[in-house]
């Protein structure tokens, strides 16, 4: 079987290489340039570190290995969708859009096509239901990354392997550190795939510019102070706003008036919402209801975080519209709502919010 895995030098791609060794295979291991660099040079991810990791890995355990760049079709499907969905007022997700589109999405085209399974280090596993795959949680719930993959169609899934979605952070370190590996002690890559060590205002700045505008409390309609533009602030921020007597949190935005409401307290009825419509859903792997019809039990998450919210789904039209058991906070058009069973095993699929009630 002929297995592609996509190493980036972080010790959880690292691992995979040694899991997929202890199960008999010999993976071809992949680095892929997609370092943002516009046409003026602006930004160049260096990849030096990751590419010496990655390379010791291949040698050690003796995989060939090699480097290709995606660079152009990350820039034109990644960046510019997060540079332009930032521009209309809404949560962009550029996470999600890479492993679509440039990991599972044109890897494959190029590169993917001439093996059986595409592996990585995502913490996520995949169930086998009835001779179809789904995409399923990770034993640590505390790291699954299935929200990052909710945008992921059957062919992809189908295709993925996880080598590491069946154990805990705590063991991918310690078999990192009994391998001695160079990537054992190194920290999480955080932030958005593509910035690296770039601020993300900076980089909004640098595309979007300045213009400002007024901050202003919801429910008074009292000017609290101004901001350099709507599209450095989203639904639910907290810090970075510069206003006193707080907390402040982002509860709303006018795109066309450049204006940012803000409410006070922790818990400001504002920042939270219990309805919330989805576009575009596609389910990864099949409608598990047959054709969908009345109101379905779900789990569901409107972001990353290791806990699930829970509620129900209902088809009106051309939306899906989840009815939450609780109050959710920042609900963001733009972002995704990713829907699970109720047990929070497997991922059904995901569509983007489009606004809430």
């Amino acid at each position: 079987m002929e297995i592609a895995a996509l190493v980036s030098g972080g010790v959880d791609s690292s691992v995979v290489v040694y899991r997929l060794k202890e199960m008999g295979y010999d993976p071809t291991i992949f680095y892929i340039r997609i370092g943002m660099e516009d046409k003026d040079g602006y930004i160049d991810c260096p990849a030096e570190e990751d590419i010496e990791i990655t390379s010791y890995i291949a040698r050690k355990y003796g995989c060939r290995f090699e480097i290709v760049s995606l660079h152009d079709e990350y820039w034109e499907n990644v960046v510019s969708y997060t540079i332009n969905a930032v521009k209309r007022g809404l949560t962009p997700n550029p996470d999600m859009m890479c492993n679509k589109l440039i990991k599972f999405g044109c890897f494959e085209e190029k590169w993917g096509k001439d093996f059986d399974y595409i592996a990585t280090g995502h913490y996520a596993t995949t169930s086998v239901i009835n001779d179809k795959v789904f995409l399923s949680t990770a034993k640590d719930h505390v790291k699954d990354q299935t929200y990052f993959l909710g945008q992921v169609d059957y062919m992809q899934v189908s295709k993925l392997m996880f080598p590491i979605g069946n154990l805990l952070k705590s063991e991918v370190r310690r078999i990192a550190a009994e391998q001695a590996l160079p990537s054992a002690q190194r920290k999480d890559s955080q932030g958005i795939c593509f910035l690296g060590k770039i601020n993300y205002n900076d980089f909004i700045k640098r595309y979007l510019g300045e213009r400002k505008g007024k901050i202003i409390e919801l429910e008074t309609g009292k000017i609290l102070g101004k901001h350099n533009g709507f599209w450095f602030h989203t639904i639910g921020q907290r810090k970075g706003l510069g206003l006193s007597g707080g907390p402040w949190f982002v509860v709303k935005k006018d795109t066309q008036r450049n204006i940012v409401y803000v409410s006070n307290g922790y818990n400001p009825e504002t920042q939270y919402g219990t309805v919330i419509n989805l576009q575009g859903f596609n389910f990864i792997t099949l409608d598990p209801w047959g054709d969908f019809e009345g109101e379905k039990d779900i789990a569901f998450k409107i972001r990353h975080t290791p806990e699930f919210t829970f509620g129900k789904l209902v088809k009106i039209g051309d939306i899906y519209r989840i009815y939450s058991d609780e109050k959710v906070q920042g609900i963001a058009a733009g972002q995704f709502g990713v829907i699970y069973d109720r047990e929070c095993r497997l991922c059904y699929g995901s569509g983007m919010i489009i606004g809430q009630e």
